[in-house]
Parts: structure tokens; C-alpha cells; sequence
């Protein structure tokens, strides 16, 4: 069907902006702070093949690999013919889409003149879904999905408009805070309802045949644009490492990532056969998000995403890897190694597209502020949640971000301070940005967060583990790495803070915890920063007088201007110091630094365009 370009346009922009207004509605209804504050979430329409029509601007990135998953394991449950208007499914389980249970998925079948057309879906994180899934999950510690909550397998909640009360009391006995999740669950089939209304307006105004027509091109344009954008890159097969700390069952032990892209024409090949097998931690996954977000980050960032996103590109995950595990390999802590896996397929590319590259961002899905507890006056449970960002790697051009999450999280940010202590009992006593946590560079990395909070109550702490502190954020042409993150507890009484990990630790009132996020990895030469950008970072108190110094080689005078001759004589001595040491420097029988290694591994077939 021949469409003219008008009514394609307008289609275009229609179907993201009910994703966005099915967001709007759930942000509006929600009785959680990670949905309407952090905006955990993501708002979908897929069709019945499980292919993303359309997903609301800012939803939670790595999301968009596991939706279709689950409309495609819904028809193989009930057939086509199972699904009736009305009927309301729930799901969170880690055979089809692994991750933490508390990701829950809501969604409803679409009909049009009796006839099943698509499916409006939100998924969004609960605050509980029972056994230790409180906050962010268990961490890497629990032993299997039954340990962390309850898991709810493609079950309608609702039938042809009838709810099942039986399973409703199942969820509402098995969670801490019934009011909030079943609430959330509300809003979720609210924001549902709307898409379904929404679209009941467009097939009125424009007919199936059109609608599905306009679906159909949306999706070549949107492949079509893809490959232009890879078709530009050198032929060849580009590799790249790097790991996380290890996976808390196995102390000291790296847990290895390992990416190879290949690329032909306007076809791409991400591999991901090189990263770890599945472990015994709960830091498993089920999702080919690391590859798809990195994919969509180099194609197309800010267009609207689609099936046609990633059709050109194939995914290869071997059945037992880290990010294939199989069920019931345990995942609470799914989320994890997915952010370092997209920084490691961006810069095995550094070399197809050195204008591009950044360096390493921090690396996770952001620090993770979970206290809980009952509160002695209203004898209410708690919980404060936050996600605190951390910095981004410098790019060619320009700093990288400071205090942001990771690239895998949307429009996802961090709790209002406002709103933490309006609703929980707690005092944020500081969120500021960590001197000297970018990491250096022509063009620095961003600066990680130190967030302070002292608990007025006693409760519990979950504080996930370090993750990046040995293969930290990255530099790229002569940058140098930033800081890894962390946390810190000081109990009452005490005089220090102590480094910490671990979930559900009990402290008593005017407990203070810490949790400190990295800071991104510097792009080109340190020494060929400006040096009033260098006095500006000191000024601004982002970089010490000590590494402005040492690792810019700009010598500040004492109204913190720089001394343009001292600072030349420097950095012409730190130069031939330099050149000393490389000369003197065994030659390296391998690669000195693991965690960058991006190599070229055979001559391009045909000239970069």
C-alpha cells in the first residue's frame, strides 16, 4: 500500500507519542519512587510477533531487548486465540527475559473490530515481590529465583475484564508493601488502557490497512538508516576486553567481558561468545540488551527506536553465557555487567571511528541508595531508593557528563532529596560531586557522586558491591582511567568510615552511609589540556592543585590563574621524563593494558566512506 508522505509522518510521531503518554499516565498513578521519581520503568506497543512498534523517549534502554521476548512467549502459552479483550497479564519470570524479579511486566492484547493487532506493555520496578528482592534485589549472594521473590509466569490477572482474585491475594500476601506494588500494578494497566484508547483513534481515522502499512515502512526507513550509518565504517573485526571486579562467591576472581564486532557493508556482528560463563552469583542475565543498546548508541541515538532498529544487526550469545544463562541460573543482580558490556563494544570500535569514542563511563547502573525499615511512630514500613549517577568517558570533541547513570538507563535519575526526606526517615546530608575522580585527559572524564545519608531510625542497608575498581573507567588516546566507586558505613559511634558490601545490613539510628560512584576515563594527552580549563577544574573544585600539577602539568599561580611559562617548562620536562621511560621500558610481549585492547583484526575490503 502506497502511502502519501503526510499521513506516514504523522504516523510516525503518533505511535512514540502514546509510548510517551502511556509514561506520562504511569509517572502520574504511581505510588512507587522508582517509578515516579527515578522513572525505573519503560511503556511499549509491540505487535503480535513481538516486534517494537514504538517505546516512550527516555525509557530504560536496556528494556528494549526484552519485550518482544515476552509477547512471543505469551502467543507459544496461549495461542492466538487465548488472548481476549479484557484480559490483563502479569509477568517477571527469569526463563524468558532474566532479570530481577522485580522488574514486573504488565500487559494487554489489543483488539480492533474483533481482531487481534497488538500489545500495549509497561514494565516497571516494584519496590518488593517477596523473599529478599526488597530495593534492588538480594545483590549477587542469592542462590536461586525462589530466594528472591515471587515469580509470576505469563498469569492473567485479569480475564476478559474479571479479575483473579485468588491470584491477587497470592501477590498481595507475598510482598511487604501490598499498597505500593498493587498500586504500581494499577497504574501499569492504566497506562495500558490509555495506549489501547489512543490507538482506537488512530485505527478509526486512518484504517488497519493503513496503520499497518505505515508500521511496515517505519520499519525499513529505520533499518535503512542504520546501515547507512554502519556501511560508513572499515570493513574488518574489531576486539575489545575488559571485566568486573568478580562476582561475590568467588572473591578476587575476575569476571571477564569479552566483545568482538565484525563488520561487512552495512551488516554488524556483535559476539559475545568471549564473555564469561554463567555463575553461580546472581549476576546472570537473559538479554541481548548489552549489544542492542550499544548498537542503537552508534545508528541512531536520538531517533525514536523500532523493530527496524536492529534489524541489521545479529546477535551471538551461546545458550550458558553470562548473558544467556539459563533458568534457573540465578539473576537479581542481572543488571550489573550489562553497562560494562556496552562500553566495551563502543570501544572495540575506536579505531572504525576515533571522531566518536569516548572514554569508559563508570560502568554501572548507578549507586544504589536502599534503606528500609519500619518506622517506630507510624509502624509503617519504609523504604528509600535512589540510583546516583557517576561520570561519563571524555570525548573527542569535549568533557564527558558528570553525575549521570549509565548509558544502559534512559531518561532514568536519581530521588529528589525533597522527596527522600518529605517521605522516609533519613537526612541526605550531602550529594556533591568527588574531586579528582575523572579521569585526566586532553578531554577529562566526568566526576562521580559521594552521597551522604544519615537514618533517623534504625533499619537496614543494601550496598551493592564495587564492581569497576580493577578494570576501571578507561582512557582513549592517552587518556587516563577515572576512579572506580564504592561504599562507606560509619555506625553511631563510631569515628570512621569502613568500606562495606552486602544487603540487608542492620544499623542503629544516626547511621551514616556513603555511596561513592566513578568517575568516566579521560580522552587524548593530559598535557595537551588548556591550561585555563585545568585552573577552571581547580577552581571549581573538580581537580586538586596536586593533579592539575602532575597530571596536567599546569602550574597554578595563587589567585588559581595558570603561569603559562612555569606551566610550558613543566610540561616540557614531564614530556622528556616520558620519553625516558618509554625508551627504557621492556618491549611488552602483549597488550600492557587489558582493559582497552581494541584491534583491528584484518585490512579493510573496501575504502571507509
Amino acid at each position: 500500500m502506497k502511502l502519501d508522505t503526510v499521513t506516514l509522518e504523522v504516523l510516525r510521531n503518533a505511535f512514540p507519542a502514546v509510548a510517551n503518554e502511556m509514561a506520562a499516565d504511569l509517572q502520574r498513578t504511581s505510588y512507587n519512587m522508582m517509578i515516579y521519581e527515578v522513572r525505573d520503568y519503560c511503556t511499549a506497543l509491540l505487535d503480535p510477533n513481538g516486534e517494537l512498534i514504538s517505546q516512550n523517549v527516555g525509557g530504560v534502554s536496556h528494556f528494549v531487548a526484552d519485550l518482544g521476548v515476552l509477547v512471543v512467549d505469551g502467543m507459544k502459552r496461549y495461542g492466538r486465540d487465548g488472548f481476549k479483550p479484557g484480559d490483563v497479564i502479569v509477568t517477571n519470570h527469569q526463563a524468558v527475559a532474566g532479570q530481577h524479579l522485580n522488574n514486573v511486566v504488565i500487559y494487554m492484547p489489543y483488539f480492533y473490530k474483533g481482531e487481534l493487532l497488538m500489545f500495549m506493555m509497561v514494565r516497571a520496578h516494584w519496590i518488593d515481590v517477596g523473599g529478599q528482592s526488597t530495593g534492588f534485589g538480594a545483590g549477587a549472594t542469592v542462590q536461586d529465583p525462589w530466594f528472591e521473590g515471587l515469580q509470576l509466569d505469563q498469569l492473567k490477572i485479569y480475564e476478559e475484564g474479571k479479575l483473579n482474585d485468588t491470584l491477587y491475594r497470592v501477590i498481595k500476601d507475598n510482598i511487604r508493601f501490598p499498597e505500593s506494588s498493587l498500586g504500581d500494578m494499577k497504574s501499569q494497566m492504566a497506562a495500558c488502557r490509555l495506549a489501547a484508547r489512543r490507538m482506537d483513534e488512530l485505527f478509526d481515522k486512518y484504517g488497519k490497512d493503513t496503520i499497518l502499512a505505515a508500521i511496515a515502512q517505519i520499519f525499513d526507513e529505520t533499518e535503512r538508516k542504520c546501515r547507512n550509518v554502519v556501511a560508513q565504517l572499515p570493513d574488518g573485526v574489531y576486539e575489545a576486553e575488559a571485566s568486573i571486579d568478580d562476582d561475590g562467591v568467588i572473591k578476587d576472581e575476575e569476571v571477564p567481558v569479552r566483545v568482538k564486532v565484525t563488520i561487512k557493508g552495512s551488516d554488524m556482528v556483535i559476539d559475545l561468545s568471549g564473555c564469561s560463563p554463567e555463575r553461580k552469583a546472581a549476576i546472570n542475565s537473559r538479554t541481548y540488551a548489552g549489544a542492542r543498546v550499544a548498537y542503537k548508541a552508534l545508528t541512531g541515538p536520538l531517533d525514536p527506536v523500532n523493530e527496524g532498529s536492529f534489524r541489521a544487526l545479529k546477535v551471538v550469545i551461546p545458550e550458558g553465557n553470562i548473558m544467556m544463562a539459563r533458568f534457573p541460573a540465578p539473576m537479581s543482580g542481572w543488571s550489573a555487567i550489562v553497562p560494562t558490556v556496552v562500553d566495551a563494544i563502543v570501544a572495540a570500535l575506536a579505531k572504525a571511528m576515533p571522531d566518536r569514542v569516548p572514554g569508559g563511563h563508570h560502568g554501572l547502573l548507578g549507586g544504589s541508595v536502599v534503606f528500609y525499615g519500619l518506622h517506630p511512630k507510624t509502624k509503617r514500613r519504609f523504604i528509600v531508593q535512589s540510583i546516583e549517577g557517576g561520570g561519563w568517558g571524555g570525548r573527542p570533541f569535549e568533557d564527558g557528563e558528570s553525575a549521570t547513570v549509565s548509558v544502559c538507563q534512559g531518561d532514568v535519575r536519581n530521588g529528589s532529596i525533597e522527596g527522600i526526606e518529605l517521605k522516609c526517615p533519613v537526612v541526605v546530608e550531602s550529594r556533591g560531586l568527588r574531586t579528582d575522580s575523572c579521569g585526566a585527559g586532553k578531554y577529562r572524564g566526568g566526576l562521580g557522586l559521594d552521597t551522604r545519608v544519615r537514618n533517623l531510625v534504625e533499619g537496614r542497608w543494601n550496598f551493592e558491591r564495587t564492581r569497576r575498581s580493577k578494570c576501571p573507567p578507561w582512557g582513549i588516546a592517552g587518556g587516563l582511567p577515572g576512579s572506580a566507586g564504592g561504599n562507606l558505613l560509619k555506625s553511631a559511634g563510631e569515628k570512621s568510615f569502613k568500606w562495606i558490601t552486602g544487603a540487608g545490613i542492620p544499623v542503629p539510628v544516626n547511621s551514616q552511609g556513603i555511596v561513592r560512584t566513578g568517575g568516566g576515563g579521560g580522552w587524548g594527552d593530559p598535557l595537551e589540556r588548556d591550561p585555563a580549563l585545568v585552573a577552571r577544574d581547580v577552581a571549581e573544585e573538580f581537580v586538586s592543585v596536586g593533579a592539575a600539577k602532575n597530571l596536567y602539568g599546569v602550574v597554578l599561580r595563587r589567585d588559581f590563574t595558570a603561569d603559562e611559562s612555569a606551566t610550558k617548562r613543566l610540561r616540557d620536562r614531564l614530556r622528556s621524563v616520558r620519553k625516558a621511560s618509554a625508551k627504557s621500558r621492556p618491549r611488552a610481549t602483549k597488550p600492557a593494558q587489558k582493559t582497552v585492547r581494541s584491534v583491528k583484526r584484518r585490512p579493510a575490503t573496501k575504502k571507509a566512506r
